[in-house]
């Protein structure tokens, strides 16, 4: 498979779901804050090419979708509005791909007018992966988009993951839940304190006795 992402330590190849682990504070946010270009603490090639030095929009432009910790989904905005301001696809392309995304997402195809912030927790989920994905990103980043979510949207959201993995895409998911993230991955890499102290497939990390303690920098 052609390698999307590649860091040195961390590799996301195309159609591969990597999980990426560690407790809260672990360092799992400042390696999606430096793919995407907002800390230049390591190298980053991205589809082949070095990107250390180009700045965050060049990098999402060459084709990532980020789906950040608590969504954040414009409030004021409805949930049309939301996908139509997360793309830069000209203005034809784009309304066809919002139609696309509301006939996806059922959930929010029931609710286009209404304003993000009367969303539920599931609902601005979707939302939130639904912008990320307007311009058909090559890799997918989501930073904790299990956190707060009821075990029915999460089977519903992991569901979708995998269908956009089969379809070529590279997702990289950052979980503090390894079982949850592993259940879906097939590859895990552990942090701890900014550094990662263990790489392997998921069902090698599943079976690991040492995982949790890996997890909390033991």
């Amino acid at each position: 498979m052609t390698v999307v992402l590649d860091t040195g330590d961390l590799t996301v190849a195309a159609g591969e779901i990597v999980a990426l682990l560690g407790a809260n504070g672990a360092g799992k946010t400042t390696v999606m804050e430096t793919i995407l270009g907002f800390r230049s603490a390591r190298p980053v090639r991205l589809f082949g090419q070095d990107v250390t030095a180009l700045p965050v929009e060049r990098r999402i432009a060459l084709g990532i979708g980020y789906v950040p910790e608590r969504r954040r989904p414009f409030a004021s905005l409805t949930v049309t509005e939301n996908l139509e301001a997360s793309s830069r696809l000209p203005a034809i392309e784009r309304r066809r791909r919002v139609d696309e995304m509301l006939a996806a997402f059922t959930m929010l195809g029931e609710r286009p007018n209404a304003r993000a912030w009367l969303l539920s927790g599931g609902q601005q989920q979707m939302l939130a992966l639904a912008r990320a994905l307007m311009d058909r990103p090559r890799l997918l980043l989501l930073d904790e988009p299990t956190l707060g979510l009821a075990p029915v949207v999460v089977a519903d959201l992991f569901a979708r993951l995998r269908a956009i993995a089969v379809d070529g895409t590279a997702v990289l998911l950052s979980e503090q839940r390894a079982s949850l993230a592993l259940g879906i991955a097939s590859r895990g890499v552990v942090l701890s304190r900014g550094r990662v102290v263990r790489s392997a497939s998921a069902s090698e990390l599943l079976a690991d006795p040492h995982l949790a303690d890996l997890m909390a920098g033991g």
